[in-house]
């Protein structure tokens, strides 16, 4: 069974991570979410909230896909919750070159930690290049239309957040 991981923030998670989401379920039999403790971040969500809305939004995927796709909470290292959840495989979303230069040092150091780990790169799709969770919630803040990023479910939820 070929195991991914693929972790992030997702606060909160946009139509980016879900199209990354879905592209990693052809490549693996069981796809982690690795939803990061950041203590340098002020999440608007919590841990509890950011991993709900990932299980909910994956539930059809995992359907569609018949890849069993699970929201897994980590604040170590990356490596090391690869481990943790027997991955083989780390899958990265890019958006542009500039997520290509800080992606391509974590992998150098990544490698270095346990080279049986490999990283993929899965562009975003054209449609969902520019979409960033704090931007997201920016527009949000400022009382902006964000459907065009995030599922209605996720809307939903940042409404509420904001007022």
């Amino acid at each position: 069974m070929r195991t991914g991981l693929y972790p992030g923030t997702f606060d909160p998670v946009t139509l980016g991570h879900v199209d990354i989401i879905r592209r990693a379920c052809t490549l693996v039999d069981r796809l982690v979410i690795g939803v990061a403790i950041n203590r340098d971040k002020s999440p608007l969500f919590t841990l509890e909230e950011r991993v709900a809305m990932i299980e909910a939004e994956c539930a059809a995927l995992s359907d569609e896909t018949g890849v069993e796709i699970i929201a897994h909470p980590f604040e170590n290292l990356l490596i090391d919750c690869a481990n943790d959840v027997g991955a083989q495989i780390i899958v990265r979303g890019l958006r542009a070159v500039a997520d290509f230069e800080y992606e391509y040092q974590m992998v150098g150091m990544n490698r270095a930690l346990d080279d049986r780990v490999e990283t993929v790169f899965l562009m975003a799709d054209a449609a969902h290049q520019a979409i960033a969770s704090k931007l997201v919630k920016e527009i949000a803040r400022l009382d902006g239309d964000v459907s065009k990023f995030v599922t209605p479910a996720v809307e939903a939820a940042l409404k509420d957040r904001l007022g």
